[in-house]
């Protein structure tokens, strides 16, 4: 980890102007002197206390590695890869003010110069023109309005090997195993298949106003629901380390001979 340099004397003035801040995050680590983004965080040390619960899903040695984060926000996941070696990482999002923070964090820790922070949208993660080792992908996909169409990219543009998927959950947490071909109603009747009101079918329920006052709330899956489209997506989960989090690695997109070779999207040109 590079070392950090002293603790700037306008460092809590520059974090409150960048508030508010969805990460917590300690800037004066390490340095005797405890400098939080959000002292005041409703979820207290987020998501450093989320971290610790999956963090030995991942490899502690990332040592020549390529890292993405989608959606970093203020750069907490980006800043732990590059804390782990990670040869280069790179954090995007949509949003000029989380990449700020980011970029203030990184500032801070002594990481500036080992992550790049780029303004780009999940949808156009073909601009980047390059695999990752690594692709986290977490907190982001329940605020999609094309969430299936974000993994199919993903998928065919970036992932190079691994990724690390979370995504809000609501729902039963059974998995009830589906039929390769579903039939179209039950033998000797019109009746559609019963498999469809299984608690642990794949579900998406769909948020159409707001969610814990979040109108960018627009999806909760059950688990057999988050599980299906990663699948589908051409994702295979080995190791499910927290509820909501999957370790998965890349594998081939299902129905690829039938013509299902890419996400349904422009690529884009390059930035």
């Amino acid at each position: 980890m590079p070392a950090a340099a002293a603790l700037p004397d306008d460092l809590r003035e520059r974090i409150d102007a960048l508030a508010p801040w969805f990460h917590n995050m300690d800037l004066g680590s390490g340095r005797g002197a405890e400098m939080w983004t959000a002292p005041d965080h409703f979820l207290g040390n987020y998501p450093g206390f989320k971290f610790d619960r999956f963090a030995h899903a991942l490899p502690a040695d990332l040592v020549g590695k390529t890292v993405l984060d989608i959606g970093c926000n203020a750069g907490f996941y980006a800043m732990e890869m590059a804390r782990r070696g990670a040869a280069r990482v790179v954090g995007i999002d949509s949003d000029e003010r989380y990449l700020d923070q980011g970029r203030l964090a990184a500032e801070a820790l002594g990481f500036l110069g080992a992550i790049e922070f780029r303004k780009l949208d999940v949808y156009d993660v073909a601009a980047l023109g390059e695999r990752f080792d690594l692709v986290i992908f977490m907190g982001v996909f329940y605020h999609l309005r094309h969430p299936l169409l974000a993994l199919d990219l993903i998928r065919e543009h970036v992932a190079g090997d691994a990724m690390l998927f979370q995504t809000m959950q609501r729902g039963s947490e059974d998995v009830t195993p589906v039929p390769e071909d579903h039939p179209f109603h039950v033998p000797g009747t019109f009746d559609p298949s019963p498999i469809f009101d299984e608690q642990g079918y794949p579900k998406m329920h769909f948020v159409e106003r707001e969610y814990s006052g979040d109108w960018t709330n627009w999806w909760a899956a059950n688990r057999s629901g988050s599980e299906a489209m990663l699948r589908s997506a051409g994702f295979a989960i080995e190791a499910r380390p927290e509820a909501e989090v999957y370790l998965c690695r890349v594998a081939p997109v299902p129905f690829a001979e039938y013509g299902m070779k890419a996400a349904v999207y422009p690529a884009g040109a390059a930035a």
